[in-house]
């Protein structure tokens, strides 16, 4: 293969895939590929999909069109959940040349290679039954934004009806603490000042097994060279009192906390296949204020899930209402094939689901204002990115809190304290800045 050419990546979907697509690009790079703009006419696509919801499918396909407008030559290479579910659908897709699921994805190099001379074979597919991917690849993402997301963990057992993701990406396995300790220690070496902890199920980590998620944070705190970490999505169940206490008098680890509710009625958690009643998320959310007041909570909730009826809905409304949380993730819940919850009865109107989402979406945006009102003339430490906008620029606070100040090149990748002024209209902190902190400078 002419190791000379150009490629160009696509993401769309979590966290997880920009980690993977991340450590993919370096592969790449590492062999002498020129990582290029997408629309920099590039001879290789590599489009790493999601399928967590109908509108990632559409999107792909969309991409496809884009790309062959771009460079009608070009080879378009799928990855990721999408390929690993329906390979066959998108290898019928016009120009998709390889089709690679989840324990082909990190060998794209050589399947490309293995195509060299078969211009006419287009749509070929590779992927194996997903009961049979066991192995772990450790993934960082670097160079697309100012943290970095740090893959600690993939896959998931736990089969809930609405999910398609341990489909797709296969059972709950991870690294030792030790190896991740390593890909940490990459990490740090590097000029990214904060990282993001990221899996399918991060609090599985270790599976059971002699390591577990506590002892990770406990050994990831230690290490060098990171100033923050966030914990990303972390079921309640798996949040322990241990989790929430270590976090409170920790180094390095941020004050915020996603946690994904999915409905605040027990009935439907139930039919959900949940592993936890609405008392237990309750639990938590007072766990993690008791130790830290100003901690920020983000919650992910599915309404119109089949059976869910107005009184089940009024419940989880009426539940986050009353939760001290800070934002939400709202997805109106949508069909998917292979799932427990496509064969239930009592399906909820799409009418009703847009009414319900809509209810919630305001709900959510009052609770994030309320949350930044609290805020308000309190120091807080924020990380600028380096995007642009109107002559702005933005960043994160310890606690999540979204903040804009007037651009100034000099911050970008910088920890800053500052104080926080004031919402604006488009919920977005106005700050005064008080001092840069030096680079280096591990953060007490």
């Amino acid at each position: 293969m002419n190791q000379y050419k150009k490629v160009s990546f696509y993401t769309l979907g979590c966290k997880l895939n920009f980690s993977e697509t991340s450590t993919i690009a370096r592969q790449f790079v590492d062999a002498g590929f020129a990582r290029v703009d997408f629309f920099d006419r590039p001879d290789i696509y590599v489009i790493n999909t999601c399928s967590v919801t109908d509108n990632a499918d559409k999107k792909c396909r969309q991409l496809v069109k884009k790309a062959l407008k771009v460079n009608s030559n070009a080879q378009i290479v799928i990855i990721g959940c999408y390929a690993q579910l329906k390979p066959d659908e998108i290898a019928s897709i016009e120009g998709v040349d390889l089709v690679l699921g989840a324990n082909e994805k990190f060998n794209v190099i050589e399947h490309l290679e293995k195509l060299e001379g078969k211009a006419a074979e287009r749509g070929k597919v590779e992927a194996i039954e997903i009961k049979q991917t066991k192995h772990f690849v450790p993934s960082y993402s670097y160079g697309d934004r100012t943290r970095s997301f740090l893959k600690v963990q993939d896959g998931c057992d736990y089969f809930c009806a609405f999910c398609t993701i341990p489909l797709a990406r296969g059972f709950s396995r991870s690294e030792t603490i030790e190896n991740t300790l390593k890909i940490a220690r990459e990490v740090a070496a590097t000029d990214v000042k904060e990282v993001v902890l990221t899996g399918v199920n991060i609090g599985d980590f270790g599976n059971g097994g002699d390591e577990n998620f506590y002892g990770l944070v406990q050994v990831l705190d230690e290490v060098e060279g990171i100033d923050r970490y966030r914990i990303s999505s972390i079921e309640p169940n798996l949040l322990s009192d241990e989790i929430i206490q270590f976090v409170s008098s920790s180094k390095r680890f941020a004050p915020h906390f996603h946690v994904p509710l999915q409905s605040g009625s027990d009935k439907i958690l139930k039919l959900m296949r949940r592993r936890y009643e609405r008392s237990l998320y309750a639990d938590r959310v007072r766990s993690i204020k008791q130790r830290m007041p100003d901690a920020c909570i983000g919650v992910d909730v599915i309404v119109g899930f089949p059976g869910e009826s107005d009184e089940d809905f009024l419940d989880t409304y009426q539940f986050l209402n009353d939760l001290d949380v800070s934002y939400f993730h709202v997805f109106t819940y949508s069909e998917r094939d292979n799932t427990t919850a496509i064969r239930m009865t009592d399906v909820v109107p799409m009418d009703v689901r847009n009414k319900r989402s809509k209810m919630l979406h305001i709900l959510g945006e009052k609770k994030k204002r309320a949350f930044y009102s609290t805020q308000e003339g309190k120091i807080a430490r924020v990380l600028f990115e380096s995007e642009e906008e109107e002559g702005m620029m933005y960043g994160f606070t310890e606690n999540y809190v979204k903040v804009k100040f007037p651009y100034d090149e000099q911050l970008v990748n910088r920890f800053a304290d500052i104080r926080l002024t004031q919402t604006d209209r488009d919920g977005v902190m106005k700050a005064e800045l008080i001092a840069v902190v030096p680079d280096n400078k591990i953060l007490a």
